[in-house]
């Protein structure tokens, strides 16, 4: 037997839990994820896309699904209300990427893939190693998702620099937000429990100014970082999705699960 291989019954409860969140992600053009961000980045001009922009696109697609798909792992295993929190909210990020793969007609390379399968080969490898040091403890999978905050951040400042097109930005500063406050949640269960989570994607500075930071709340942000006035941010504004279990008040149970939004142009604010 594969020592990566879901147990059986954790498979069952991800797979339950993971049906109604891939059913959602099937969303059309028309079908607003995020409410406020798509309809803020509908009136933004379509142009045509460099390379950088296509595989930038394709990549965070499937890093929020490796997101999405270790955290219902995660919350089948430890029944904790911050990874199906936060599994909602990778879930919404998915969908915010397919409104952009569907705005420029690009394959989606997450189509048909069941939890836990991955088109990119690095990103398999990755899964199977978040999945096997989560199993160990809590603590250990609350590091699990600060790393994959950690590493979500960088990957998407990178496509924050290598892009200029005024929706992709856009999209990308406001993904950036929600996993600033992701990262937010874990660091604050992590320290609870007195560990200090030491950042290995991020510059220690970087990550220091997003944790000693509040949480980014009820903003869309533009392809600069700057608030849209007028525009709500609705189920990407950062407040806490239903469900789960765990301590109602614990640190990173209710905050930090914002989805969309980012800051200024490659820092982490």
């Amino acid at each position: 037997m594969n020592r990566y291989a879901i147990p059986s019954l954790a498979l069952l409860a991800s797979l339950a839990l993971a049906l109604p969140l891939a059913a959602a992600g099937k969303s059309k053009p028309s079908d607003l994820p995020c409410d406020g961000l798509a309809t803020y980045i509908a009136t933004l001009p379509v142009e045509p896309l460099s390379d950088a922009e296509k595989d930038g696109l394709l990549l965070t697609r499937e890093e929020e699904k490796l997101a999405r798909d270790v955290y219902l792992a995660l919350a089948a295993k430890w029944g904790h209300r911050v990874f199906t929190n936060i599994a909602s909210a990778e879930q919404q990020h998915m969908d915010a990427v397919a409104f952009l793969l569907q705005r420029y007609q690009l394959a989606d390379p997450t189509e048909g893939k069941a939890p836990g399968v991955f088109s990119d080969a690095r990103l398999q490898a990755l899964y199977a190693s978040l999945f096997e040091k989560g199993q160990v403890s809590l603590v250990e999978a609350f590091a699990v998702g600060a790393t994959i905050e950690d590493l979500d951040i960088a990957d998407v400042e990178k496509l924050l620099e290598d892009a200029d097109n005024a929706d992709v930005d856009t999209l990308v500063q406001n993904l950036a937000k929600g996993s600033r406050n992701h990262l937010r949640s874990f660091a604050a269960l992590l320290a609870a429990e007195g560990v200090t989570y030491a950042p290995q994607f991020l510059s220690a500075a970087e990550y220091e100014e997003i944790v000693t930071t509040p949480p980014e709340r009820r903003v869309v942000y533009d392809a600069e970082g700057v608030p849209v006035e007028g525009i709500a941010a609705g189920p990407c504004d950062g407040a806490r999705p239903a469900g789960g279990q765990g301590p109602a008040n614990g640190p990173g149970s209710g905050s930090g699960t914002g989805t969309c939004g980012g800051p200024r142009r490659g820092t982490g604010n």
